[in-house]
């Protein structure tokens, strides 16, 4: 469904290797991240670099000198990819519809994602048409949070309240609670941790 969590010193080799190859167009050798931050084994870079690969932040190219790609990455100093999903109905998980490039400081956690939200939830959480909402997936959801919750082939924002077996999903303003029970499709997909705010493209009048 997202990306797997980062250790603290992955997440140091991840942040490293964009920044480096936003400055430089080409990436570090395995001693020259090694050097910066202060590994002082050759393996224990490769064994990080590996890790990245098998949770899904980077590309290792066999055979190649400095053959890693940076999965979604697009450039600049300070960035990082944020995958894109969209619900699938019936699938527990989310299909990838892209990255979107965005400033560090706006990405709570390296495992975030964003995901197009109905907009009728606006204006409690300030959803509107075709905003994406930043979702934390491994932050621990508490009666009262704003979750995000895929519900069949939607994804509503709603504050939540637990009640036995059931997940309840507080409705905006004035409507009814959705009440969620173990047969129903749908999927805690995480805290929501930010909105951003997207232009959909101009319907021009056709000429005469």
């Amino acid at each position: 469904m997202s990306r797997a969590p980062l250790t603290p010193i992955e997440q140091q080799v991840w942040h490293y290797l964009l920044d480096f190859l936003a400055e430089h167009t080409f990436q570090p050798s395995v001693r020259d991240i090694g050097s910066a931050l202060r590994i002082p084994s050759t393996k224990s870079v490769a064994d990080l670099i590996a890790s990245l690969e098998t949770k899904g932040y980077l590309k290792r190219h066999a055979g190649r000198s400095r053959g890693v790609t940076l999965v979604g990455y697009a450039g600049g100093i300070g960035t990082a990819p944020v995958p894109v999903k969209r619900p699938v109905a019936g699938a527990a998980e989310m299909a990838d519809d892209g990255y979107l490039t965005l400033d560090r400081s706006l990405v709570p956690a390296p495992e975030a994602f964003l995901a197009r939200a109905f907009p009728g939830d606006a204006p409690q959480f300030a959803v509107r048409e075709n905003d994406l909402v930043m979702v934390h997936p491994s932050a621990r959801a508490r009666d009262g949070d704003a979750v995000v919750v895929r519900v069949g082939g939607a994804v509503l924002v709603r504050t939540m309240q637990r009640r036995g077996a059931a997940l309840v999903l507080k409705a905006p303003g004035v409507g009814d609670d959705l009440e969620l029970g173990p047969g129903d499709d749908y999927t805690v997909l995480g805290v929501m941790a930010g909105v951003v705010r997207t232009v959909a493209p101009e319907t021009r009048a056709p000429q005469s």
